[in-house]
């Protein structure tokens, strides 16, 4: 297990994923082909044993149709999101790092790091989810379906996440941001 998951978290993944696609009905065979992510690496998250990249847990959380924070199960009345022991969520090359913070009826709380001159491309997630993105420091160019978008300190930004989008950041300081992500037929 990696070291971006504190605790039995990495478990607890593969155990939430293990129990919804049973519940489903889904074979591994079937979920790898599914959702295009490989036998081995869904057994490994799924054992526990792998450190799964944002991308992977989209792909899966996706075609499970299910919000990402279910397989991170994180619930309870109440609950501090502290940024010391939460869980990271990495792009493959590290660029881009999601903390999923909170789950409620059909939103979820992130924060984001976006290193220097980083970019991070988003797949289309689900029909129906919305992304909310506020920059809290430095800058950010969103783009998506082929127009861009420049953000400053504080700007907010509201798409429709069911499409292609990257995000970048133009400037030579680490860009953190709070991510709403809205799941309308959850």
């Amino acid at each position: 297990m990696g070291k971006n998951y504190p605790g039995d978290a990495g478990k607890k993944i593969g155990a939430n994923l293990r129990q919804f696609r049973l519940s489903k009905g889904m074979s591994i065979e079937a979920l790898a082909k599914q959702v295009g992510v490989s036998k081995l690496t869904l057994l490994k998250i799924e054992q526990g044993e792998a450190n799964p990249t944002l991308s992977v847990i989209w792909k899966i959380a996706d075609g499970l149709k299910v919000p990402i924070t279910s397989l991170l199960d994180i619930e309870s009345d109440v609950a501090v999101a502290r940024t010391t022991d939460g869980l990271k969520l990495k792009s493959s090359d590290e660029v881009f790092i999601a903390e999923p913070l909170f789950r409620s009826h059909g939103f979820e709380l992130y924060r984001g790091y976006l290193k220097p001159y980083g970019e991070y491309v988003s797949e289309a997630h689900q029909a129906g989810v919305m992304e909310f993105v506020t920059v809290m420091s430095g800058q950010l160019t969103v783009g998506v379906d082929g127009d861009t978008f420049h953000l400053g300190e504080y700007d907010a930004i509201r798409f429709k996440g069911d499409r292609l989008h990257k995000y970048t950041n133009p400037s030579p300081d680490l860009t953190i941001l709070h991510f709403v992500i809205s799941y309308h037929h959850f």
